[in-house]
């Protein structure tokens, strides 16, 4: 049965009873290819046809978190290869969804850029290659990277966008990506060095010449390792709630 327009339901209190949804927006920083977003195409009503991001109905036992895990799942995503999920913003529009009052909370995700971007029932598509999305997901995607370039100014969260071992040169174009302006390597390696964010290996890249030492962060989880800020992104968007 496709989507109708109604009204909220009510109990017998007459108290409304609201459909909640799980948004996930996920990103992989790849250091040659940018930032790519996960979206599926929707198959019914309202915006048939149209790109989103991966998102589905609340179910009545189950958090939110463990909600956007499972519709990423159904997108071809496993959960193991989120690196990092976090709640990102919770909408509350009355029309964000022409056909029912929704709620809907959407959720960061990031995946390492080693990671087969190949998924089932989605893709990943480059951010300079989006189209317009249904609902309310493309200012999702840009709150979502504000959110991010924020906390690669003052958290460790780049383990999250990075395989294990890499090289300070991939690290440093990954944060050029997310952040818009050019990292340098040396200085990226100063500031997460100095802020114990890096520890090197004793194994090297492969390639000709004399390959480059690979480094792996210190923890994959999260931590606050600076709260002034020396990276920090390179303007404000405001976002709709």
């Amino acid at each position: 049965m496709g989507s109708t327009k109604s009204r909220p339901l009510r109990d017998a209190n007459g108290t409304p009873k609201f459909r909640h949804e799980s948004i996930a927006c996920v990103f992989r920083v790849h250091p040659q290819q940018g930032v790519d977003v996960l979206t599926v195409i929707r198959s019914r009503p309202p915006y048939a046809d149209m790109s989103a991001l991966p998102s589905g109905a609340l179910e009545t036992n189950e958090m939110l978190k463990d909600a956007c895990l499972r519709h990423l799942y159904l997108s071809g995503v496993h959960p193991s290869m989120v690196s990092h999920i976090e709640q990102l913003d919770t909408r509350s529009a009355i029309d964000r969804d022409p056909y029912d009052r929704t709620i809907a909370t959407a959720h960061l995700c990031l995946i390492p850029w080693d990671i087969d971007p190949s998924v089932t029932n989605g893709s990943f598509t480059p951010l300079v290659d989006l189209d317009e999305l249904a609902f309310d997901h493309k200012n999702i995607i840009e709150q979502g990277l504000y959110r991010l370039r924020a906390k690669l100014s003052y958290s460790n969260i780049g383990f999250a966008l990075a395989p294990r071992l890499f090289t300070i040169s991939d690290l440093a174009k990954t944060y050029s990506h997310v952040l818009t302006y050019n990292v340098s390597p040396t200085n990226l390696q100063r500031i997460l060095t100095r802020r114990n964010q890096l520890q090197p290996t004793t194994a090297r890249a492969i390639g000709s010449g004399r390959p480059a030492r690979l480094f792996t962060f210190t923890t994959d989880r999260l931590e606050i390792t600076d709260p002034f800020a020396t990276l920090k992104p390179t303007e404000s968007r405001k976002c709709k709630s």
